[in-house]
């Protein structure tokens, strides 16, 4: 029963420790399809923390050209996780749909204010980020942002 134990938990570090979402992806700017008057996230890095959480942080630009700065702390298990320094939401829901795809939804004030889809590529080279959110104008609209592995 031991030796199980002990077989179980190695797998279970081995399967996080190799996540695909970890590291830093930069923008690819000339494939991404991003929705006009919105802001990008240049810069996104996932790394572990203490007692299996991961930390993302994301630099980039709002829908003004102002520089942005934002991180998430939590799991990919489906549970809403606090924001710190997004605009846009106050917290995010990462959920694992398979090895190399998680579903978001971002709330603010109460209400579901984005989802999508992270896909890292079977390379691990690279992952598009397809989000849905509703505009200014009451509009849904659908933004696809292309990203390297650095």
């Amino acid at each position: 029963m031991l030796v199980a134990a002990a077989l179980s938990f190695t797998m279970a570090a081995a399967v996080f420790a190799a996540n695909p979402h970890l590291g830093t992806w930069k923008l690819n700017e000339s494939k991404s399809k991003p929705v006009p008057g919105m802001g990008k996230n240049d810069t996104v890095t996932y790394t572990e923390t203490k007692g299996g959480m991961i930390k993302l942080t994301a630099d980039g630009v709002d829908k003004d050209g102002k520089q942005t700065h934002w991180t998430w702390e939590g799991k990919f298990d489906g549970k809403q996780h606090k924001v710190d320094g997004a605009a846009m939401m106050d917290t995010i829901a990462y959920k694992m749909v398979n090895d190399h795809t998680n579903s978001l939804t971002a709330i603010k004030d109460g209400k579901v204010a984005m989802t999508g889809t992270i896909t890292v590529a079977k390379d691990g080279k690279s992952r598009v980020v397809t989000t849905t959110r509703t505009d200014e104008n009451g509009k849904k609209v659908t933004s696809k942002s292309y990203y390297d592995k650095q």
